[in-house]
């Protein structure tokens, strides 16, 4: 259960203090900074199931989950143990282990897609990578992507970038040259229409497709009926790849992620997080004509010295092997907690007479501060960012971590069950009514 937190977090602030003097902004990933919400961000010392422990004592429910790959909870003793007993192994090699196929071949069996893969270290080079193979395996230069979709922060793929980007009203990145963001075209998600209108824009041009399947990145915006299957008929048509990011979809949504959910052939999909159990982890894979055009088989460089990393292969394989062991338990299970957890606030904003738009797949879900349905990034923009900055804080009180961002997915995990809904919703009540209250004042 969750408890009242206190307002003082006095270790939290000497260590935010102590970061500053190093990292810029104190962080090393912009979002944990919190300035879009407000307060002081807390200092993690623990976690263990669903809950984050920090440096003043106070416990907190999770509801980000290391961004996604905590779907079995926090310190996930198999995984745990998978870790300690690679560790005394060593901790890298720089040369190849069997570990290595064996989590290939246990992600090839939940991804019909993924002929071949090859193991990186974090979501922006396995997405990098997949840009640079469908330029090569195409002969062409631009690629598709759509606003609010985040593939990490590689210079092309910045272009109107949901994330931290869009936490931060940043249209792109300084540093970006134009001449590398001009061969990126940014379209609004959910319209085919557009699609269509940019290849024949730029006839025998467009490389590659890029999307999330289900945006997370701009909050969680579902794709609308058709949508994906649309843009594999367009993709095949003109000759282009279509590439699916599933970093933060794949293992949660389903075991085969949204690619299974939406029963979708894609030419090459990335992955991470979960895959990882946690540790740093990328995956990009598809199918085999393309995957062979990569060193040292074909003229595509990419290359690594901790990809494969013995650890991260040793959580990643506890993980998948407990998801796929576990299927028809888990994914059902997530299914309706998640529900739970997610129309219980929901209806609370109700009650409270808070304008609130709740989008779910799965286990991933939010709750847009807008009465409007949210179905691209444009919805998601005209959300009330002050309002959930508000009820963020309400429920930090109240030991209800969210993420820090009306722009950012929450998801959950296996280890949250009624006690911490009924926490959660019960902390919505009270978070929405301090809205309500902080609403009126202002008017």
């Amino acid at each position: 259960m969750s408890t009242q937190v206190s307002s003082s977090k006095t270790q939290s602030q000497a260590l935010q203090q102590r970061a500053e003097r190093y990292f810029p902004g104190g962080v090393n990933s912009p979002v944990r900074a919190f300035r879009a919400v407000g307060g002081n961000p807390p200092f993690v010392v623990s976690g263990e199931g669903a809950y984050l422990t920090d440096a003043d004592g106070n416990r907190y429910i999770d509801y980000f989950g290391s961004w996604g790959p905590m779907i079995l909870g926090h310190a996930f003793p198999p995984a745990v143990e998978a870790i300690q007993q690679a560790a005394t192994r060593s901790s890298s090699f720089g040369a190849s282990t069997a570990a290595e196929a064996d989590l290939a071949e246990r992600i090839v069996a939940c991804y019909p897609a993924i002929q071949k893969l090859r193991f990186v270290s974090s979501g922006t080079e396995a997405t990098m990578s997949a840009i640079r193979l469908a330029r090569a395996a195409t002969g062409r230069n631009v690629v598709i992507k759509f606003e609010g979709c985040y593939h990490g922060h590689a210079d092309g793929l910045l272009v109107k970038a949901g994330s931290g980007v869009a936490t931060f009203g940043i249209p792109g990145s300084a540093g970006v040259p134009d001449a590398v963001a001009h061969l990126t075209l940014a379209l609004p998600y959910n319209d085919l229409l557009a699609v269509e209108a940019a290849f024949a824009a730029h006839p025998g041009e467009i490389a590659g497709v890029i999307l999330e399947p289900i945006v997370g990145n701009a909050g969680c915006i579902p794709p609308g009926e058709g949508y994906l299957q649309g843009l594999r008929t367009i993709t095949r048509r003109e000759g282009a790849l279509l590439i699916v990011d599933e970093v933060m979809t794949g293992f949660r949504v389903a075991l085969g992620g949204a690619t299974e959910l939406y029963q979708l052939d894609p030419d090459l999909i990335t992955l991470g997080k979960i895959a990882g159990g946690g540790l740093p982890v990328g995956v990009f894979g598809g199918k085999r004509e393309w995957m062979d055009m990569l060193a040292p088989l074909g003229p595509v460089y990419q290359a690594g010295t901790l990809s494969g990393n013995p650890l991260a292969m040793a959580a990643g394989i506890a993980t998948i092997r407990h998801l796929q062991e576990h299927a028809a338990q888990i994914y059902p299970y997530l299914e309706r907690t998640a529900k739970s957890v997610a129309e219980g606030v929901a209806a609370e904003a109700v009650s409270a007479g808070i304008p609130l738009t709740a989008n779910r797949v799965g286990a991933m879900w939010t709750w847009f501060f807008t009465a409007s349905p949210v179905k691209d990034y444009d919805d998601a923009a005209r959300s009330d960012t002050a309002a959930f900055g508000r009820f963020h804080n309400a429920m930090l009180q109240q030991g209800v971590w969210l993420p820090p961002s009306q722009f950012e997915a929450a998801f959950l995990s296996t280890a949250h069950g009624e006690p911490e809904v009924s926490a959660t919703i019960a902390a919505a009540r009270e978070a929405f009514t301090r809205v309500a209250e902080s609403e009126q004042r202002l008017r």
